[in-house]
């Protein structure tokens, strides 16, 4: 995988397509937080004709204004997963479309951050198990949370008069598969 600057991204791709690599596979994106304070940006495009291994481009953006070139006017497919980068992770690519893909207009945040909080998740028991109906077949069964939400210490049950939680303790929290804590 080959580290690009943000500012070198786009002549990055284009170099990529002059030396064959015309196929565009995938661009996604890569919440790091909790080694390290940033998105990766990564791009894999395919030379069908000469037989080469797969290149791929990454590229590091701070997690406060993640802005990056779009490369949708080099490969056009490229722009589905630029706006479903842009939707689920707040990342701008500029010149790029804006119009949003899988969420409804009126929702707001970004989902696939890892500091995000997910909040249908809190507000439902999550049963524990992996299959509908599983967590019947087993009486007595502790109730699990599910991934992504942080500890009520963390975040929900938090006293208001402490300060609020940093994003990277946040996300350090929310780890899935612990039990449930009855409230007193």
């Amino acid at each position: 995988m080959t580290e690009v600057l943000p500012e070198d991204w786009l002549a990055a791709v284009e170099a990529l397509k002059r030396d064959g690599f015309d196929y565009f596979d995938w661009l996604g994106c890569v919440d790091e937080i909790g080694r390290r304070e940033c998105f990766r940006i990564v791009l894999v495009v395919r030379n069908l004709g000469g037989g080469a291994e797969p290149r791929m481009l990454s590229c590091s953006l701070p997690r406060d204004h993640p802005r990056i070139a779009s490369v949708a006017a080099v490969f056009a497919g490229a722009a589905w997963h630029e706006r479903e980068v842009s939707e689920l992770f707040g990342v701008d690519f500029l010149g790029g479309e804006r119009r949003r893909l899988l969420l409804s207009p009126d929702f707001e945040g970004t989902p696939l951050r890892k500091d995000e909080v997910l909040a249908a998740r809190t507000g439902m028991d999550w049963p524990g198990a992996k299959e509908p109906g599983e967590s019947d077949a087993v009486p007595g069964r502790r109730r699990m949370v599910p991934p992504g939400v942080p500890e009520p210490a963390v975040w929900g049950d938090r006293d208001s008069s402490q300060p609020a939680a940093e994003p990277a303790e946040v996300a350090e929290s929310a780890v899935g598969g612990r039990v449930r804590r009855r409230r007193t």
